[in-house]
């Protein structure tokens, strides 16, 4: 980075203009691009209806703020189309389309090319053509910083009393905003798509590892009427050993004597000591459980895979709890790590959680604990505990690792697009 752009990026820090810029209604662009362009120079509408039914429900398109244009079916699972897709707007490939509905970080909705397959479009949609596919890209670049799109629909849009958008399509068009010639937005369209190429591959990695972490789940722990998981390391061979849950764990009510503070609670939803300022309980030291490294503690929380909640393993060290949470120890050597696999594994525990819950008020699963110690688990020996634990854990660190390189990823292509599309690095000097 050279000493020009390092100045420039420090003077737009402090609020300043840079020398060579112009700040006109929030927009920062070098003079070099002349005045903001118009849209309707670049956008005309696109009043095509599918009225010849040339396409049906199963290319009816979605519009994601992440995921940008794609097929309703492969985003959603299933097509949300009404009776008659006659009326729908026809979006070809480069095109560009306006969505007239609020999200939290747009609330006057979004702008997205269509980078796939010609498709369908609902009529709350306001679909354009743009005469040059390089131009259309480099407004779907544009409109994906969230300032300067909130910024551009701000004045133009109005919301109705049933918080819908109130905007003519043509009217959408009306705001202007700095472009480049067309071989500065090219560069920068490549630039920015390399980011992106490099986002898809790091999540591909995360995915892949994550199908592994579950083929290796379903073939390392013991079917329901087996004794012996499909797959199993070298030199383990005898049966895993059925015990029942009270051999296993005891229930423990360990209460605070006041030796742990804020700064010890912990959040048994995520697993992680939280923010001493986020602890809304004002009783800590005498209505909060002690809970140890090792324990695992009842969550009460229904979710997708555990219909009546689930259990935790604590594996970060000491702190305090509500006393809302069961906890339990483990009686005799164990592994925590294997232990944080097994006891969140759906087929295995979730029937166990749904044969000793009964039902406590309207909305809360309670834990009835005489019959969840009566259930029957299928335990290795502790060697083998410790290399199932191992392997998976070294699964969750290289899936850690690589969703924080994603992290950063991310935030270094917002970065370089906001240096780009205003012009504080130009790619053509």
């Amino acid at each position: 980075m050279t000493t020009k752009i390092k100045q420039r990026i420090e003077q737009t820090r402090r609020g300043e203009v840079p020398e060579g810029y112009c700040m006109k209604r929030a927009m920062l662009y070098p003079m070099g691009w002349g005045e903001p362009t118009p849209l309707n120079t670049v956008l005309h509408e696109n009043t095509d209806r599918n009225e010849k039914l040339e396409y049906g429900k199963e290319d009816v398109l979605s519009v994601s703020g992440e995921l940008g244009i794609i097929n309703q079916i492969e985003l959603l699972g299933r097509s949300y189309a009404g009776e008659s897709v006659a009326p729908y707007h026809v979006v070809e490939t480069g095109d560009v389309v306006y969505t007239k509905s609020p999200l939290k970080d747009n609330p006057y909705g979004i702008i997205k090319q269509n980078r796939g397959k010609p498709g369908i479009v609902s009529t709350l949609y306001a679909v354009y053509h743009c005469d040059n596919l390089i131009t259309g890209q480099y407004l779907e670049n544009y409109f994906s910083i969230d300032s300067f799109l909130n910024n551009y629909l701000r004045p133009i849009v109005k919301r109705g009393a049933k918080n819908d958008m109130k905007v003519n399509n043509e009217d959408v068009l009306l705001g202007t905003i700095p472009l480049p010639q067309i071989d500065e937005q090219k560069i920068i369209n490549e630039i920015i798509s390399h980011a992106d190429h490099l986002i898809r591959l790091k999540q591909m990695l995360i995915d892949e590892l994550k199908k592994l972490k579950r083929a290796c789940l379903a073939k390392m722990f013991p079917q329901e009427g087996e004794t012996v998981p499909e797959i199993r390391f070298p030199g383990f061979t005898a049966p895993w050993e059925k015990r029942m849950l009270r051999d296993e764990f005891a229930r423990r009510s360990e209460r605070n004597d006041g030796s742990f503070k804020k700064q010890h609670w912990i959040s048994v939803a995520k697993m992680y000591y939280q923010s001493a300022d986020k602890v809304q309980s004002n009783n800590i030291d005498t209505r909060t459980y002690i809970m140890r490294k090792g324990d695992i503690a009842f969550e009460g929380h229904p979710n997708a895979d555990f219909k009546y909640g689930r259990f935790v393993v604590n594996d970060i060290g000491d702190g305090i709890i509500s006393e809302l949470f069961p906890i339990y120890r483990h009686l005799g050597e164990f592994d925590i790590a294997y232990w944080k696999v097994a006891i969140q594994k759906e087929d295995i525990m979730a029937p166990i959680i749904a044969k000793a819950i009964t039902t406590s008020g309207a909305s809360s699963n309670k834990l009835n604990e005489e019959h969840f110690l009566r259930q029957f688990i299928f335990v290795p020996s502790m060697p083998e505990q410790v290399v199932i634990g191992k392997f998976f854990s070294c699964l969750d660190s290289m899936i850690s690792l690589y969703q924080n390189q994603l992290k950063q990823e991310v935030q270094k292509k917002k970065a370089i697009m906001q240096l780009l599309l205003t012009g504080i690095v130009r790619v053509n000097q």
